[in-house]
């Protein structure tokens, strides 16, 4: 078939091969880099301090001074210093990343007090979950006003339209003067990155409605508040979880800068923790456990979609089930 035939979609083995290709050419690329030193290897490790009396076996020095120092020792007759090319410590192997999904979770913290990883993980998804939800509870009925009935929408939504366009970081500073430097300050943020641009998607939402069902429930004699309760929240129901799906995705973008908010709480921490201490494989685990745990809830999140919608077809097909029809298992999914 014609994998670039405009608007038409994949067999479900091709979508499958596709979709396992967007993960495995990252990590191709990544490996080639750690991997095969004439590639990007700008560092060499030294071996063999020969008679250098200032390199020493298991120092990583640039190549240029690797290579003067041999050329002094050359012309003295001396030993040279062997050695190896590596990458900077910044940019650990997939294997040593790999590795790093165990032993991060078990090694103990250096500083008595501070949090395992565990915690810190579960520490971060309360603050997106408080964050997002107290967001919704507001966000999502308004929006829903405001594409239902235009006074209000002309009421809210030219300020609300204003204060999008300012940075959720710039109010950390009287987040914290407000609530504190714990946890308030961190669901503030999350709670202004969100709130107001999932009024505006919401909104918009309401006003795809087909007027073809409010005419019709005006027809049959339905009153304001049933058009609103029993015509246009349940039509726009399906693409108003999947517009939550989204802007939970936006929440989490915004994890990293609102931990940083007063007290560093958090996988944040963690990650500025293991940064200092420059164990890069840990940060590395870390910001990939973040993009993990977000991919398994939206995930989750589109199974539970297709059982409380199963008329919707969505158009983005299940990661997991495209990569299992890739590899020969399992049936199409239809969502996820």
């Amino acid at each position: 078939m014609d994998w670039f035939a405009i608007g038409r979609e994949l067999s479900p083995k091709a979508r499958g091969i596709v979709t396992l290709c967007s993960f495995l050419l990252p990590l191709a690329v990544w490996s080639a880099f750690s991997y095969l030193p004439f590639l990007w290897h700008p560092l060499m490790e030294v071996t063999e301090s020969g008679d250098s009396r200032y390199f020493r076996p298991g120092m990583t020095v640039e190549r240029e001074a690797f290579h003067q120092e041999n050329a002094r020792l050359s012309s003295k007759g001396s030993v040279v210093v062997k050695g190896i090319p590596v990458n900077p410590v910044y940019l650990p192997a997939p294997h040593e990343v790999g590795k790093a999904f165990y032993t991060a979770f078990v090694t103990e913290p250096r500083l008595p007090g501070d949090p395992w990883l565990h915690e810190s993980l579960w520490h971060s998804i309360q603050v997106i979950f408080w964050g997002f939800l107290l967001s919704s509870i507001i966000g999502v009925p308004l929006g829903i006003l405001c594409g239902a009935y235009s006074p209000i929408a002309r009421l809210f939504e030219p300020f609300i339209d204003f204060v999008r366009y300012m940075p959720a970081p710039a109010f950390g500073a009287l987040a914290v003067a407000i609530v504190g430097i714990y946890d308030g300050p961190k669901i503030a943020i999350i709670f202004i990155g969100t709130f107001f641009q999932q009024v505006l998607v919401v909104a918009n939402t309401t006003r795809g409605l087909d007027r073809a069902l409010v005419e019709a429930a005006q027809t049959l004699g339905a009153g304001k508040l049933q058009l609103l309760t029993r015509v246009a929240l349940p039509g726009i129901l399906p693409d108003l979880y999947r517009d939550l799906r989204i802007l939970l995705g936006w929440a989490w973008t915004y994890l990293i800068v609102a931990e940083l908010v007063g007290a560093k709480t958090g996988i944040t921490a963690f990650i500025h923790q293991q940064s200092k201490y420059k164990v890069y494989e840990n940060v590395y685990a870390a910001i990939i456990m973040i993009g993990l745990i977000g991919l398994f809830v939206d995930i989750m999140l589109g199974v539970l979609g297709s059982r409380l919608f199963p008329w919707e077809k969505d158009s983005k097909p299940g990661i997991l089930a495209s990569i299992a029809k890739a590899l020969g298992f399992g049936k199409e999914a239809s969502t996820a």
